[in-house]
């Protein structure tokens, strides 16, 4: 829209403003994802849960998942990423996304789990189990679908946005 704005002679600042709100959120996210891990991501592993648009969907088109693990890769960051609807030999997984089979492989040796999309099933992993495979103990969950005060009675360092 904005290029047809512009090709018409208008200049469509509000919709600029929109769009540039919106890549502000990606980094806002990559950005709590840093703090998380204590300041840098450089050779940090980061878990991500999901890369659909939304849950129960295989769209990945405009999700926002995807800025963000470019974002994590372009800050150094070893990105390791589950969905259940993307296939670990996806041959348009971001460059430096490895795609992984499960929810506890993606969290093996992590600093960091990333929850991008709420699918019901992360609900349902125990945090026990995903503190045994990650190197530290914290959640930066951008999507608010798990329980904060379970997972913080788990050792964890929950950390939502917008709450």
């Amino acid at each position: 829209m904005v290029r047809i704005a512009e090709d018409a002679g208008y200049d469509f600042r509000l919709l600029r403003g929109v769009i540039d709100i919106n890549e502000d959120q990606f980094n806002r996210v990559v950005n709590k994802l840093e703090a998380a891990v204590g300041g840098s991501l450089q050779n940090r592993t980061v878990a991500v849960w999901g890369l659909t648009f939304k849950a129960g969907t295989d769209d990945l088109r405009d999700s926002p998942s995807l800025p963000v693990t470019s974002g994590l890769v372009g800050r150094g960051a070893v990105v390791r990423a589950y969905d259940p609807t993307v296939a670990v030999d996806w041959d348009d997984a971001p460059a430096g996304v490895e795609i992984v089979g499960g929810p506890l492989d993606a969290c093996n040796g992590a600093d960091v789990l990333a929850v991008l999309t709420e699918w019901g099933e992360f609900r349902m992993v125990s945090p026990r189990a995903v503190g045994e495979q990650m190197e530290n103990s914290a959640v930066v969950d951008a999507r608010n679908c798990l329980d904060r005060a379970l997972w913080q009675r788990h050792g964890f360092d929950y950390r939502g946005i917008g709450r």
